[in-house]
């Protein structure tokens, strides 16, 4: 049995999906002087729309699900939105599995790349996705946020 499935989010998942998001992005709320846009998000709405995917791992040591991506279909991409895994299934793979799934969600509907960004402060994303085929595309201040955007050819 595998030890953790992929779901989509249901209404008695948002108040977990604001947790691990939460617990996830608070570490960078100094680090970058504000509050991550993931920790602002509507997360009822976006799991309403069919946005949120979820994760549980009974090995975590946690009940409920401890990683989630946020996800935007558009005609060419699939948005990667947010990505967060709560600090007790760090290590455990979690959020490796969460990207193998957004790559495969991406397939399913057709589309041929994903797209995303990331705080320029969260130097530690800026390592990680290059090693899951992420390319840099431009680097660009959006309001109070100095982002790098990427994208993966999934062709």
């Amino acid at each position: 049995m595998e030890r953790e499935q992929i779901r989509q989010a249901v209404t008695e998942d948002v108040p977990a999906v604001k947790a691990v998001t939460d617990a996830a992005y608070h570490p960078y709320v100094e680090r970058i002087g504000v509050v991550p846009q993931p920790m602002e998000a509507d997360h009822a709405a976006n799991v309403a729309a069919g946005k949120v995917f979820v994760t549980e791992d009974p090995g975590a040591g946690r009940a409920g699900p401890v990683g989630l991506v946020v996800l935007e279909a558009h005609a060419d991409h699939l948005f990667l939105d947010s990505i967060a895994v709560h600090p007790d299934a760090h290590g455990r793979g979690v959020g490796r599995r969460l990207l193998r799934f957004v790559d495969a969600h991406a397939r399913a509907l057709g589309l041929p790349e994903v797209r995303l960004y990331t705080n320029a402060m969260m130097w530690e994303n800026q390592e990680i996705y290059p090693k899951y085929g992420y390319e840099v595309v431009e680097r660009r201040v959006d309001g109070p946020y100095d982002r790098v955007h990427y994208r993966k050819r999934l062709l």
